[in-house]
């Protein structure tokens, strides 16, 4: 596999019985990449999410994240992906400073590391005067930017987030979208599933699902240019009408 692919799937299959919720799917994701992942619900993708953050074993087909194989290696690939979904995973009943300590503790990282590393991120994240409040007490929108930096503390090459900007207004989602960009910037491949379509625009390229297949993969321009559509809102329009089933 070249050095420069941080996700590659090869007719990536999960069955639930008689029900194929992800039918073949190929793709590759180059490192440093925003890769949209979309699909309405019931499209299949977060079963396939699930499988390439190793959490589900794929029924046929093959894929590697971060280089190690989605069967046989789910532990390494735990270890070298940041995971973010809409619930934020952060815990309420903590202080900002004991969630960071707990996720990096989480990651082997050590005492020296994580010293270090929390106050350069809470001077990042202007919250020095938070950082021994509890989490719940934060607004959504700061929530969501320490999830978000929580998840990338411990420098992996990949971070999947699912569906992130749920439940927060434009400009707090614009501010995150500039934390995505920061972090591509450094190479870190972002893989992002989201329902809201202008957020599919700030994307490199898009796959979009529809009945566990992946019908489009493109950049937004060529979306539009090829499915002769004026916004990603109408290209996914015109895919998703196609799809027959409704529960993922």
């Amino acid at each position: 596999m070249s050095q420069n692919i941080a996700i590659k799937a090869d007719q990536l299959t999960k069955h639930f019985g008689a029900f194929t919720a992800v039918d073949g799917i190929s793709f590759e994701v180059q490192q440093g990449e925003i890769f949209g992942f979309l699909g309405a619900n019931g499209a299949g993708k977060t079963t396939a999410m699930r499988m390439l953050c190793g959490l589900s074993i794929p029924t046929s087909g093959t894929a590697t994240v971060a280089g190690f194989d989605v069967y046989k290696q789910t532990e390494q690939i735990k270890r070298n992906i940041g995971y973010m979904s809409q619930k934020f995973s952060l815990y309420e009943d903590l202080t900002v400073k004991e969630n960071i300590r707990f996720y990096a503790g989480i990651y082997g990282k050590s005492d020296a590391f994580i010293k270090e590393k929390t106050a350069y991120l809470l001077q990042e994240l202007h919250m020095e005067s938070e950082a021994n409040k509890l989490v719940r007490s934060l607004p959504l929108g700061w929530k969501q930017k320490l999830a978000f930096s929580v998840a990338i503390f411990h420098e992996p090459g990949i971070v999947f987030l699912d569906e992130p900007t749920g439940g927060v207004d434009p400009v707090t989602r614009r501010e995150f979208w500039n934390m995505i960009y920061q972090a591509a910037a450094k190479g870190i491949t972002v893989f992002v599933t989201t329902h809201y379509m202008d957020e599919a625009e700030y994307c490199n390229r898009v796959s979009i699902m529809v009945d566990g297949r992946i019908d489009a993969l493109d950049t937004p321009r060529e979306l539009k240019r090829s499915l002769q559509a004026s916004s990603m809102d109408e290209v996914f329009l015109k895919l998703a009408r196609k799809a027959k089933r409704n529960a993922d």
